[in-house]
């Protein structure tokens, strides 16, 4: 069974968690004879690990003397480029210092260089929207020319290019929903990328949901039938020999850990009020807020105005290395989100043998028992879990044992095996020309 598969980023070069679940992904999809992946990403970069799939960068595709629909990609230009303020799933520092886009021309021209290719940054720049639909443009010729049997679209910025593949070839489509507006917006959902986000569940043969938390969002806030819905976890990547001689932390103090987009999504006022409550009954303590977001500044001032500053420490985004080095020297982890619709992180900070608090509003809360859950929104029931956990060292050790060995279990081949099952039925419904809508 050949995938043709649509995501934004790939290893190395990712800003969250969506890149890293794609590779997680692929590598499971890898353990099975039978499957083969072609990935698409808008920009290749050469360096990325090609051991499980092979990689397309559409920014290598050439696209003139293709058969190709121009027009209906000026009328999505048009329409879609009306607004800014997007918010995708995962987006680098940069991203949230947008401005709003303004045309001074009604009409849009797509340029090509010398070898008729498209030029692609592959990030969340201000021509967010423009490089999406650039990207199912190319999607459109990618599908034309290769061999796959089914297609396969992460997350809102890949719909339009999973679309496009399907109608130039008939082929079934699967989404894989990451996220939604209503997580990342708090409920103020943006509609354009509600538009993109329902028609691409809308054109899909079937519907991958990371968690049942997500899973009734799409049911109920896009209209999609529930027979369509399929609700596949997330797992975690081993860790490699190399990351199990972690950098041990150089001060004698207790250090608890935010890790993610410091943004609304992730409730991180939550984890500064927390730490607050902690510091008032014990002082060898730090926090830590590791991640870059639109409210980073709010939060540096908030803990500041909360006079807790000196025991505060803001690092900027981590990546790769540098996260399990965060776990390494951690005593605690905390993810206090509104509306998660997954969380890997919970699962990397528990196979580093860090104890760990999540909140009942995420989707990994669904499938760990040996995790500390409370309300995003009970900052006493919060602040009361970190101190338990740095004052009782037996509570401590169950967590770190018995959490361990629970996120060992959670492996990319069983998701891989669960999404391989979705693509079996994608493909039947469309062979016997039944698609639930």
């Amino acid at each position: 069974m050949r995938v043709l598969m649509f995501g934004w980023e790939f290893p190395p070069h990712i800003s969250g968690g969506l890149g890293t679940a794609c590779y997680g992904l692929t590598k499971g999809l890898a353990t099975f004879d039978d499957v083969e992946v072609t990935f698409v990403v808008p920009k290749a970069y050469g360096d990325e690990d090609q051991s499980s799939i092979r990689l397309i960068g559409a920014g290598d595709v050439s696209i003139t003397r293709k058969n190709v629909k121009f027009e209906d990609l000026q009328r999505k230009i048009e329409y879609y480029e009306v607004e800014s303020g997007l918010i995708p799933y995962m987006g680098p520092e940069e991203f949230w210092q947008l401005k709003s886009l303004e045309h001074k021309d009604s009409s849009r021209y797509i340029e090509t260089d010398e070898m008729g290719k498209l030029t692609f940054s592959g990030k969340y720049g201000n021509d967010l929207l423009y490089e999406i639909y650039k990207y199912s443009l190319v999607a459109e010729v990618i599908a034309k020319e290769n061999d796959f049997d089914v297609i396969h679209a992460h997350d809102w910025l890949a719909y339009p290019a999973g679309i496009a593949a399907k109608k130039a070839t008939g082929k079934p489509l699967v989404v894989h929903v990451h996220a939604t507006d209503f997580d990342r917006s708090g409920g103020s959902v943006n509609p354009q990328v509600f538009a993109i986000e329902k028609e691409g569940m809308d054109c899909a043969d079937r519907v991958i949901t990371v968690s049942n938390l997500t899973r009734n969002i799409v049911i109920e806030k896009y209209g999609i039938a529930p027979e369509k819905v399929i609700t596949v976890y997330n797992a975690v990547e081993p860790v490699s020999s190399e990351l199990k001689n972690q950098m041990k932390k150089g001060v004698d103090e207790k250090i608890v850990t935010f890790l993610g987009r410091i943004t609304m999504q992730k409730g991180p006022e939550y984890f500064i009020e927390a730490a607050y409550q902690v510091l008032q009954k014990m002082d060898n303590v730090r926090f830590v807020m590791a991640g870059s977001g639109d409210m980073m500044n709010r939060m540096i001032k908030r803990a500041a105005r909360l006079g807790i500053s000196d025991h505060f420490h803001f690092t900027g985004f981590l990546q790769g290395d540098d996260v399990f080095n965060m776990f390494g020297m951690s005593d605690v982890y905390v993810m206090p989100s509104i509306s998660e619709p997954f969380g890997i992180s919970p699962l990397e900070a528990m196979q580093s043998n860090v104890p760990t608090i999540i909140s009942y509003q995420s989707g990994v809360s669904e499938i760990l028992n040996y995790a500390l859950k409370v309300d995003f929104w009970d900052v006493n029931a919060m602040a009361d879990a970190i101190y338990a956990l740095l004052n009782y060292p037996a509570l401590s050790q169950i967590l770190r044992k018995y959490g361990k060995e629970e996120v060992e279990s959670l492996q990319w081949k069983h998701s891989a095996q669960k999404t391989r099952e979705v693509y079996l039925e994608a493909i039947a419904s469309v062979e016997s020309g039944i698609t639930e809508n």
